[in-house]
């Protein structure tokens, strides 16, 4: 039973040590060179010493276009030979392609003419071949500093005896950003799929070579960046990527990469802004059309309006790069004569010729595999909003999920869904699938399965009338009429306030009379009291006086 690997996690695997197995499959060594004969010569005698069985291995040089005609050396494996790149082409992804068309081996393992393996360096990555039919081993690199190069002789010593580490000296340079995110990741083993192949660099890597023939091999019209490009067809082929650092090599001098870093940045990013939807930096532009989608959405046709609604909104979506595809039976189409109201197939036809010139829509008899990240199917009648596709991709980049089910509605006949899958965890899921595997079960196993409330994501039935009959707003036009509601609102709330500090203005003129009228009349109870005082003390007088004198003269 083929093991079965979640997500990039290929620690379930147990890779036996070095030194300690018995390998079986064949391998294929495909060296693509132009003009590095002093190199290649190193790189040949360092593989006529690997720990892996001579009679297991064989190597193809495949001269590029060489200045001078390269030449096979002395030392050498004993099953190598050199073929010339064919007419037609130029380039690493160019030869690379002609040795794995020459390529016999089981695995194909593509090594760089300016790179020195360590003994075990072969057999480290094999070792996971044997494991599981669809990883891709990649190397560790370490880079040389300036300095005399040893001679084929001594490459060859150095390797057999283990004395590779002294063969050249260390550079300070290091793969930092590939190296980080394989610390970053528990080896790669937690990295998400859209990370996972950001390591895929292809100076040292071994592949199934039916994986690799499965998805087209090299892409032949790149020059520069074709191991970015084959690192995410590989993701949606369902690869595992395993970095293993016992995988050791001599990097003959900086790469490119390290020489001219901002130059080559330049050069290659129209190219993979075009092939690898990932890189969402680059794509950024909401006006282009792209060779590859990030999203690929199935509509299976209905009625004029439904289908129209549908696709009229996912071309609408925030996300760019999103193609559709419109499944129908188009080739019951003709020509033929037929009255045109009563035509059986009106609401095909309508279809046919609503989209028929939309480069981002295909009209296909069935789905078809395309090269995007995400596949979107979704019933005819239901429309997204502007954020949805972008707010699900998300969530499921988040997750690393990789199959989401978008419940739109429930009836009495069951829940109405839209699905989004993520191809590469549909690709997995082909590898290992056997007769007894739910779908559904497998990918959960592999990526995980979720579903979630199609109006909490911003699905809902099509409007009644539809297609609408005037232009619908700009967003500008329903931003700024949304503005103006908000102005006219704060303008009515004005006005309130302005009666209302009116009608507080008015009761506090009043309050402030009523206290002048109470202030007076409490000015007349003080001088009342004051002198009601003063003559209650007169008359409290008077009486005392009487009594002394009464007491004074009792006879008077």
């Amino acid at each position: 039973m083929i093991p079965r690997i979640p997500h990039n996690d290929f620690g379930v695997l147990a890779p036996p040590a070095l030194g300690a197995w018995e390998p079986a499959l064949t391998v294929t060594v495909v060296i693509p060179a132009h003009d590095r004969q002093e190199t290649l010569d190193l790189t040949l005698a360092a593989l006529a010493a690997q720990s892996y069985p001579e009679h297991l291995l064989d190597v193809i040089v495949v001269d590029d276009g060489s200045t001078t005609p390269l030449r096979l050396p002395d030392l050498a494996p004993a099953k190598t030979k050199l073929i010339s790149s064919p007419p037609g082409g130029w380039g690493r992804a160019w030869a690379g392609q002609a040795g794995l068309d020459a390529a016999t081996g089981e695995v194909v393992f593509v090594l760089d003419a300016d790179m020195v393996p360590h003994r075990r360096h072969v057999e480290a990555q094999l070792r996971w071949h044997h494991l599981a039919p669809y990883v891709v081993a990649l190397g560790w690199i370490d880079f040389t500093a300036p300095g005399a190069l040893p001679s084929p002789e001594q490459v060859r010593t150095a390797v057999e005896s283990g004395a590779e580490d002294a063969l050249f000296p260390l550079s300070a340079h290091r793969h930092d950003w590939a190296e980080k995110i394989i610390h970053d990741y528990d080896g790669l083993r937690s990295a998400p799929s859209s990370l996972a192949t950001r390591i895929h660099v292809g100076a040292t890597v071994s592949y199934p070579a039916a994986l690799l023939r499965s998805i087209g091999g090299m892409d032949t019209a790149l020059v520069l960046a074709e191991d970015t490009e084959l690192g995410y067809r590989l993701t949606q082929a369902g690869a595992v990527f395993v970095p293993d650092p016992e995988s050791r090599a001599w990097h003959i001098g900086l790469p490119t990469a390290m020489r001219d870093f901002a130059a080559l940045k330049r050069y290659n990013d129209p190219y993979v802004a075009d092939r690898v939807p990932y890189r969402r930096y680059l794509r950024t532009d909401s006006g282009r059309q792209w060779r590859v989608q990030y999203v690929d959405a199935t509509v299976r046709s209905g009625s004029y309006e439904d289908v129209r609604a549908t696709v009229d909104a996912l071309l609408a979506s925030s996300i760019p790069d999103v193609g559709v595809t419109i499944i129908g039976p188009w080739q019951s189409l003709t020509g033929d004569r037929r009255f045109p109201l009563q035509d059986p197939d009106l609401d095909l036809r309508l279809v046919h010729a609503t989209f028929e010139h939309d480069p981002r829509v295909s009209l296909a008899v069935s789905p078809a595999v395309t090269g995007a990240p995400f596949r979107l199917q979704v019933p005819a009648g239901w429309v997204a909003s502007e954020d949805t596709l972008e707010r699900l991709v998300a969530y499921m980049e988040e997750q690393d999920s990789g199959r989401l089910y978008i419940a739109l509605e429930e009836t009495a006949e069951g829940v109405t869904v839209a699905r989004l899958d993520r191809t590469a965890a549909l690709s997995r899921a082909a590898l290992v699938v056997t007769g007894d595997d739910d779908e559904d079960d497998l990918i959960d196993a592999l990526f995980g399965v979720e579903w979630v409330d199609g109006e909490t994501w911003g699905f809902k039935r099509r409007p009644a009338v539809y297609p609408p009959r005037r232009k619908p707003l700009s967003p500008v036009a329903k931003l700024t009429a949304a503005h103006e509601k908000e102005i006219a609102l704060y303008r009515k709330r004005v006005a309130a306030l302005r009666v209302e500090i009116g009608q507080l203005k008015r009761e506090a003129g009043k309050n402030g009379r009523d206290a002048a009228r109470w202030r007076e009349k409490a000015e007349a109870w003080r001088r009342e009291a004051v002198r009601l005082a003063r003559e209650q003390n007169r008359t409290v007088l008077r009486r005392a006086v009487r009594r002394v004198r009464n007491l004074a003269f009792p006879d008077a």
